[in-house]
């Protein structure tokens, strides 16, 4: 990437965003806005240089909640969309069944979740899991039923098995949808971990907000909700990084070394 590309991508966002905080910053110390509805960039800055290793401590609790409900949810959300494809008859039990538990708000099951399993990891890693599940099963059934049928037929003809069909044709065909899903269920996972907390905890970043929200402490708050959307981003451009390494071939990332090339 030339200079002056790499200049007009990062440098124009870069100056916008600057733009905006500097006259968040100037309502904010001319009075145009009640610190305690909307505080100055600068104090919510200081709220965080005051005590970093304090949010990392909380932001590693949320992170790791979150990646283990995440995980899961990979796991069986692809395992799930292969045996949806596969048996026609599980897409008629199941698919309904998944729709109607992703209609149902988190919070209202939440507390059924504290009931069942208490106060430990197992129900904010669970309420991670129902958040993040859903569009991995959506995105990969998608993936795998868009495999053309000759071609599945052609490789039965040739008398390759159904898992070397599966490995070398059905997969590599549906990743670029997982992928798809993967992203936005790994968006959801940050919001899934904060959900959890604000239900039955003690740290995290959502517990903290709860906190803070309730001491009216609202530097500390927007303090929080900055590490929350640093969270989420991080989150999602790690799978779209992912992405990229599994999946070189594919036009986005030959798009990407494109773009980089010029």
């Amino acid at each position: 990437m030339q200079p002056t590309s790499r200049l007009v991508r990062f440098g124009i966002p870069l100056f916008g965003a600057v733009v905006f905080l500097l006259i968040w910053e100037v309502a904010a110390r001319l009075g145009a806005i009640k610190p305690v509805i909307l505080p100055a960039p600068s104090a919510i800055a200081r709220e965080l240089a005051d005590a970093p290793m304090w949010f990392a401590e909380q932001t590693f609790f949320t992170i790791g909640v979150a990646l283990l409900g995440f995980a899961v949810a990979v796991v069986l959300g692809v395992a799930f969309a292969v045996a949806i494809v596969e048996w026609p008859l599980l897409d008629q039990l199941l698919f309904p069944l998944f729709v109607a538990l992703n209609s149902v708000p988190k919070v209202a099951i939440a507390p059924l979740f504290i009931i069942w399993f208490g106060f430990g990891l197992a129900p904010k890693i669970l309420l991670v899991f129902l958040l993040s599940f859903f569009p991995i099963v959506v995105a990969g059934v998608a993936g795998f039923k868009s495999v053309s049928p000759e071609i599945l037929e052609f490789s039965r003809s040739t008398g390759v098995s159904w898992l070397g069909t599966f490995w070398k044709i059905r997969f590599p065909s549906a990743m670029p949808e997982i992928f798809t899903g993967l992203k936005v269920a790994a968006a959801l996972a940050s919001t899934a971990a904060v959900v959890a907390e604000f239900v039955a905890a003690d740290r995290g970043l959502g517990y903290l907000l709860l906190v803070f929200n309730g001491e009216m402490l609202t530097p500390l708050v927007f303090a929080d909700v900055l590490v929350l959307g640093v969270l989420g981003l991080v989150l999602y451009y790690a799978v779209e990084v992912a992405q990229r390494l599994i999946m070189p071939w594919h036009v986005s990332a030959r798009h990407a070394q494109t773009s980089a090339g010029h």
